[in-house]
């Protein structure tokens, strides 16, 4: 039977996966050696710099994940709908400035061949749903980041995918290409305004497998006129060797705040800026801005200390949302003053408001809690890479953003 699907995979951890074991700088140093022997086709859109980004006049991306609900048994809820349209006018009045949408692709297990495209509903419904939602996300005056998932049927980490032998793996790399680039030919015909062409692919992309998604990259760019991001894991970010084909380095951001439940605020803050600090290095190796392509705490006591944890795979929880606002507040804060920094997208909330079946009530979304206050006012702050304010502009900002009325 036909069951509701929501995003079951982990969001990362501090063990060490796949193509990680042993890891130096020097080796790391070597995959990257390894791309000079391929042709310099398709460069990234963005000037150089790590603060390219805010020099491009894009301002600081101010986003929030808005999660698909694909399933042909609860038509009408999901991407496109009217629904999705007031959870697109709830996220413009709370100040986000761009959505991020997800279209999942399937496969069975960690060695797949290639990817389905039917997920949940048929592929043209998808496509069609996802072109819809763009459309309203930029007529409310909203940009729009494309992520295309992978949802392995198992339960396991695409980041451990494994095909085999180098046959399996230039399979793999075929049947990926062809997944990546329908949806960047989606994005090119919508009009999207950001693409990631991956996300948490560590077996890939840290390893002498990547050379192969550095030429899917550049066929995207053939295909996408836009500019691209990949969405790496916090933890592999600093191993993973084919930023420098992209405009913008993402990290899906769940980095923990603290090692030991009942941390204090203090502690957490100084959580957030060793979390900034490691983004830092990140983007000065490479000279790229870096972009939280997703950030979230669930909304459990000491939710700081493995943010990636699923609130599905959870039981004897305590609901805390003083700690999912404080956690929010801790990651953030130091990014202020940034210019490094490009945004960041919040993970997440329902494609339709009023679903709280989606997830527990201890799961990730801020919707209705603490969570939202403190984001009401990160989306409202000046950051270092939104570029100099003009002079002035603090005399005719209101001052009194109305919490309460969202």
């Amino acid at each position: 039977m036909a069951e509701r699907r929501t995003p079951r995979d982990r969001k990362g951890g501090s063990d060490a996966g796949p193509g990680r074991a042993g890891w130096t700088p020097a080796r790391t140093l070597t995959l990257i050696l390894l791309f000079a022997a391929i042709p310099a086709e398709g460069q990234p859109r963005l000037p150089p710099g790590a603060t390219a980004w805010r020099d491009s006049g894009f301002g600081m991306i101010r986003g929030l994940t808005v999660g698909p609900i694909e399933n042909t048994l609860f038509p009408g809820r999901g991407y496109g709908t009217e629904p999705f349209a007031r959870g697109i006018e709830e996220a413009r009045r709370l100040g986000a400035r761009w959505v991020s949408i997800t279209p999942y692709g399937r496969v069975f297990d960690l060695a797949p061949a290639g990817v389905s495209l039917t997920f949940e509903a048929p592929p043209a419904e998808n496509r069609a749903a996802i072109v819809r939602s763009v459309a309203m996300a930029h007529a409310a005056g909203l940009r729009v980041l494309m992520v295309p998932h992978l949802w392995v049927e198992t339960g396991a980490w695409r980041g451990e995918l494994d095909p085999g032998d180098d046959a399996a793996w230039a399979r793999w790399a075929h049947g990926y290409r062809a997944f990546v680039l329908t949806w960047a030919q989606v994005a090119r015909d919508a009009e999207v305004d950001l693409l990631a062409v991956g996300i948490e692919l560590r077996t890939w992309v840290t390893t002498t497998h990547a050379p192969s998604f550095v030429e899917i990259i550049r066929d995207v760019r053939r295909v996408y006129p836009g500019p691209l991001t990949y969405a790496a894991n916090w933890d592999d970010v600093a191993d993973t060797v084919i930023l420098g084909e992209l405009d913008v380095i993402g990290i899906n951001a769940f980095f923990p705040l603290h090692w030991e439940n009942g941390a204090t605020f203090t502690e957490l803050v100084a959580g957030g800026e060793r979390a900034a600090a490691q983004a830092a290095e990140v983007a000065t190796m490479w000279d790229k801005p870096v972009l939280f392509t997703e950030f979230g705490y669930t909304t459990r006591r000491d939710c700081a200390v493995r943010p990636w944890e699923w609130p599905e795979h959870l039981d004897t929880v305590v609901v805390d949302e003083s700690a999912q606002a404080e956690a929010y507040f801790a990651l953030l804060r130091p990014l202020l003053d940034a210019p490094w920094f490009a945004g960041f997208f919040v993970w997440r909330v329902a494609a339709d408001p009023d679903d709280v079946t989606q997830e527990a009530e201890w799961g990730f979304s801020p919707r209705g809690k603490q969570a939202e206050l403190i984001l009401r006012d990160a989306y409202g702050a000046h950051y270092a890479g939104d570029g100099p304010r003009p002079v002035g502009a603090s005399l005719y900002r209101v001052a009194n953003t109305r919490i309460g009325v969202f």
